[in-house]
């Protein structure tokens, strides 16, 4: 099976294919012409592998499950399900820095509120002729991230 018709029968890109090629996610045989040729497995493999991305997996750990999840039941040794369990912790230690940040927004967005006149969910009023203050009264009490975790974000 050629790229195109792999793109084709899995819904993914010519472009996404050489890429997870390069990864060493997905294998092809090279015929005399250098073309690529896809055995049919290649499909099913390619759709467990967009499930993976959308899962938040990024390739080295779908690269590290991929031999895990085609292993028999009682040749696996719990590597799969280790990597697993650090991405689920991953995951919500991210959905918390988020939590955390919208809670900080919102009390944000309550402090320097326009009116008195509370709005849904705590939304202000927005005004883009408004000209931006100097400084922003703030509480004490709006939850900040520790500064370890703010080292870690800086890119």
């Amino acid at each position: 099976m050629r790229i195109g018709e792999l793109a084709e029968a899995s819904g993914v890109s010519t472009r996404s294919l050489r890429y997870y090629e390069q990864q060493g996610l997905i294998e092809a045989r090279r015929t005399t012409g250098g073309w690529r040729d896809f055995d049919e497995s290649m499909v099913e493999r390619v759709v467990l592998i967009q499930h993976l991305f959308a899962a938040g997996l990024g390739s080295g750990t779908v690269n590290q499950l991929l031999p895990c999840l085609h292993a028999p039941l009682d040749e696996r040794n719990g590597v799969m399900e280790r990597l697993l369990a650090d991405e689920v912790a991953r995951l919500e230690d991210k959905r918390r820095d988020i939590d955390r940040e919208l809670e900080t927004l919102n009390a944000l967005r309550q402090e320097t509120a326009l009116n008195e006149d509370p709005l849904p969910n705590g939304a202000a009023p927005l005004n883009e002729d408004a000209p931006v203050k100097d400084s922003l009264p703030l509480k004490d009490n709006l939850p900040l991230k520790d500064s370890t975790v703010l080292e870690n974000d800086m890119p």
